[in-house]
């Protein structure tokens, strides 16, 4: 995420560094897990999300502005890419985007940061769709 001012803090710090994304991340698929709104989005995931909470976290980390922890482990994250086997549509992306909106609310992430988050989240979640419905 880009930051106007050349000597701001990152998106990462602003988060409290690797223990805020984390926390933002286990949020994130704790909710994914129990709430039936996100069944949809949860069916799509494996059995255990342990390694899917791995991998956001890690990309996040780097998209974020701080290490490239997904990088070094797996290159370029291709992300469109690394999606298309699973068939995201409108009601997929709207679950992933409303369960990190629910996520960043419930840790009190500073609204500004959560609004700015949000739009970048959501320009991402829509280019992974790969079916109209």
């Amino acid at each position: 995420m880009d930051i106007e001012e050349p000597n701001a803090p990152t998106a990462f710090e602003l988060l409290g560094g690797e223990p805020g994304v984390r926390a933002l991340v286990d949020r994130f698929y704790d909710l994914m897990d129990l709430e039936p709104a996100y069944a949809g989005l949860r069916a799509l995931h494996p059995t255990s999300l342990d390694g899917s909470r791995d991998k956001l976290f890690w990309f996040l980390c780097g998209w974020l502005g701080g290490p490239d922890h997904y990088i070094e482990r797996f290159g370029h994250p291709r992300l469109r890419a690394r999606h298309l086997p699973f068939p995201i549509g409108i009601s997929e992306r709207d679950q992933w985007m409303t369960c990190m909106q629910q996520a960043m609310a419930e840790l009190a992430i500073d609204a500004a940061m959560a609004q700015r988050l949000a739009k970048a989240f959501a320009g991402t979640a829509d280019w992974m769709r790969n079916r109209g419905g």
